[in-house]
């Protein structure tokens, strides 16, 4: 089995935890249609990868991390798209959560989805329970108050902003805890991958900018123009266009030599490459050839 598959299985197993006897059935289905059909998975590719790498990779436990890391990233953004937030109507080109379910149930869908990931490790760590106190206390860390996600988006409520620290934040520290997971849930040092999973989160931050300035609804399965309207940071409007791609594109070459020497090093090369190419709007990709 493909990891492609291994992630929607992994997925699939875990939403279905909860069953439907005593859920609550908008919130299941509220659930359901946060979860699928989803993007390209980044996330949980690159902890599958990792774990790969650093040993096997084929786990019950090593699929319970990657569909984590992944329910957590859905989480982030039913929450993101809340009319408090970005009050956004699409995304992953559908209608956005709270805009079809409700605020309400949009909010509870959130929370639900970060607590089934932390369920979906605890589920799966059968065969190695001395992985489990790093690999929770790595992925937590990934999304808490101190520099995970939940700081990332309280910093958009702040007077003065730190860009880089924002932005490590609330997107650079899911894919920290991306490739942390990866090998935690292996029982490998994560520390030689943390690199590699902040450059990725940079490079992932700065294509969404570029996203956010020229692309369209249609490319990127959401609103477009949030960043000017919120008066956010932007790579674009600091630094031009031809400076955001270069940045970009630097970005991309530092996170392919952040590669620890392993066996799986061009896999993860090629993955870092295709994902960059795929999330550079056609405007940009056209006006920097």
């Amino acid at each position: 089995m493909d990891n492609a598959a291994r992630i929607e299985q992994a997925l699939e197993r875990s939403v279905s935890l909860v069953g439907k006897r005593q859920c609550p059935p908008k919130l299941i289905n509220a659930v359901r249609y946060a979860v699928f059909p989803g993007g390209a998975r980044v996330r949980p590719q690159l902890t599958m990868a990792v774990a790969a790498a650093c040993e096997e990779g084929d786990s019950p436990l090593v699929d319970g991390a990657a569909a984590a890391i992944e329910l957590l990233h859905c989480a982030s953004l039913v929450h993101d798209d809340l009319p408090c937030f970005d009050d956004a109507d699409l995304r992953r080109g559908k209608a956005s959560v709270h805009s079809l379910y409700g605020e309400e149930i949009a909010v509870l869908v959130g929370d639900a989805l970060i607590v089934q990931a932390f369920q979906s490790i605890a589920e799966s760590c059968g065969e190695n329970p001395q992985y489990l106190p790093e690999l929770i206390t790595c992925v937590a860390g990934s999304v808490g108050m101190k520099g995970g996600i939940v700081a990332g988006q309280a910093w958009e409520s702040e007077d003065v902003v730190d860009v880089k620290e924002y932005h490590c934040a609330k997107t650079g520290s899911l894919f920290v805890g991306a490739v942390s997971a990866g090998a935690l849930a292996v029982g490998s040092d994560p520390q030689p991958w943390r690199q590699l999973g902040s450059k990725i989160g940079e490079a992932y931050q700065l294509a969404d900018d570029l996203l956010d300035a020229l692309g369209t609804e249609e490319e990127g399965g959401k609103p477009v123009g949030q960043d000017a309207s919120n008066c956010r940071p932007n790579a674009v409007a600091s630094l031009g266009f031809q400076g955001a791609v270069d940045r970009l594109n630097k970005t991309v070459g530092e996170a392919v030599s952040a590669i620890p020497d392993c066996k799986g090093a061009n896999g993860l090369s090629s993955l870092i490459a295709a994902q960059a190419k795929r999330l550079v709007p056609a405007k940009a990709a056209t006006q920097a050839a």
